[in-house]
Parts: C-alpha cells; sequence; structure tokens
C-alpha cells in the first residue's frame, strides 16, 4: 500500500469532533496508518494551525510519528498552476491557486492516495490521483 496525503478536511473532523464526519475520518485516518504512512504537507499544517493557539498544540496534534511532513515538490508547484488554469478556464473566480490545487498535485506527482471528503474538488483537475473519499 502506497502512503496517504490527508486533507485538512480530514485533520479537522477529527480534532474539532465533528459530529457528521469524526468517526468515518478516524477510521480512515487509522487504516492509513495500517498501510504505509500518512503524509502532511506545508498547505495542510498551514491550514491547520489557524485553529491552534501555538505550534505546540498543533504539533500535538498531528504527532510526527503518524504524520511525515514533506515539503511540496517542485513539480506539484507547476501542476498546481496547470490545475488552477483549467479551473479559471470553467470559470472558477479565485485569481491565485487555491491550497486544494498544491494538495492535489503534491498527491499526483508523488503517486500518493489522497485522504479527503471533497472528492468532487479533486477528480476534475487530477483524474490519474487515487482518492479515498465518501
Amino acid at each position: 500500500m502506497t502512503e496517504t496525503l490527508v486533507d485538512t478536511c480530514v485533520l479537522l473532523d477529527v480534532v474539532s469532533s465533528d459530529a457528521v464526519w469524526r468517526e468515518w475520518s478516524t477510521e480512515q485516518i487509522q487504516t492509513a496508518i495500517g498501510g504505509k504512512g500518512l503524509v502532511i504537507n506545508p498547505i495542510v499544517y498551514a491550514e491547520m494551525s489557524i485553529h491552534f493557539s501555538t505550534d505546540e498544540d498543533l504539533d500535538t496534534a498531528l504527532p510526527r510519528h503518524e504524520f511525515r511532513r514533506e515539503d511540496l515538490p517542485w513539480n506539484a508547484a507547476s501542476r498546481a498552476g496547470r490545475a488552477h488554469r483549467k479551473y479559471r478556464l470553467a470559470g472558477g473566480a479565485k485569481t491565485s491557486p487555491i491550497g486544494d490545487f498544491y494538495i492535489g498535485a503534491h498527491a499526483a506527482v508523488q503517486g500518493y492516495r489522497l485522504l479527503t471528503r471533497n472528492r468532487k474538488d479533486f477528480r476534475s483537475y487530477f483524474p490519474d490521483l487515487e482518492i479515498i473519499g465518501p
């Protein structure tokens, strides 16, 4: 089994005890831990940071022994840019690449699976990406 990049929404389900999604997200994280491991990147870390007062609290929620931190590969940045261009040509309103494009591109270029609840946000722009989602 390959490594799994975890999207912010799944992590937030767990740390916020989301009534609808916490159980599903916790089960999926546990399954991925039992595989080859979990990966987060600076985008996920940044998106999570707004929910914590300190880096220490954030690091407690995302322990390094469970979530391997990985920098974004350069070719993920260019792939995110091309995905954003496709989004804009399809009528998308955001004028700069958003986190989801970087997260999806990172998983795609590294050959990781992506654990997310936002399957539709990634499928159109990263058709070769293996997505774990409801």
